[in-house]
């Protein structure tokens, strides 16, 4: 398999500089193109058929999910990672319903970038090899295994009997991008399951280290459990 090509879209100079740095340290990639806005981004990706786009979501002329809508409806497929400080719940789900490979924010060190960079380098990988074996048609093993791969791309843990990769990254990166800790209805209403199921995702979270409880106050009766991401 080739290297993966990957277009930096990042309007502030240095920012984009320091990606197109930490790309080139890895092993398996390599820059095809920058661009400082949505106008350029869409003529640039159109010109280079990445692979994977780098992709900020506030820009001079447009928000990043304008840009990847209009890439979408273009016909352009590539993975998309998002590399930005915009943190708001929303932007995140709705990143997440328009196919966002994962969200990685900002301020972060090489070795974060490095970690997402290459798991997500595996699963590539992965899928190349998938179709090279079997071409025609995959197997239902084959498909699950492909989903383990993306959702460890996406920094969530493997995803155990029972528990719906799709659902667990929606979970794991809700908490990785809140600002403070969410209670099980909050991540329920964020993700459009039951309070039910998404204390189960929770609960998997904290007891795979991912994610913390802890007691929230302020409200009358017993304290509310919450969630969030170990360490924050």
């Amino acid at each position: 398999m080739s290297g993966i090509r990957v277009v930096v879209v990042e309007d502030e100079p240095i920012a984009a500089q320091a990606h197109a740095s930490y790309l080139e340290r890895l092993d398996g990639f390599e820059v095809s193109g920058s661009a400082p806005s949505c106008a350029e981004a869409l003529r640039v990706i159109a010109r280079e058929k990445p692979d994977l786009v780098l992709l900020d979501m506030r820009l001079p002329d447009g928000h990043g999910l304008e840009l990847l809508h209009r890439m979408r409806a273009g016909g352009q497929l590539c993975d998309v990672i998002a590399v930005t400080s915009v943190r708001d719940v929303e932007v995140v789900r709705h990143a997440m319903a328009m196919g966002i490979t994962h969200y990685l924010i900002k301020p972060f060190t090489f070795d974060a970038f490095r970690t997402k960079l290459e798991n997500y380098r595996a699963y590539r990988s992965h899928l190349h090899q998938t179709g090279r074996t079997v071409p025609d048609a995959v197997a239902q093993s084959d498909v699950d295994h492909l989903f383990d791969l993306r959702s460890s791309a996406n920094g969530a843990p493997a995803t155990p009997k029972g528990i719906s990769p799709e659902t667990l990254q929606a979970v794991t990166q809700l908490l990785a991008c809140a600002e403070a800790g969410l209670s099980a209805a909050e991540v329920a209403q964020s993700v459009g399951t039951s309070r039910v199921t998404a204390r189960r995702y929770l609960e998997h979270l904290a007891q795979t280290g991912f994610a913390e409880r802890r007691e929230r106050y302020g409200h009358a009766g017993r304290p509310e459990v919450e969630y969030l991401r170990h360490g924050s």
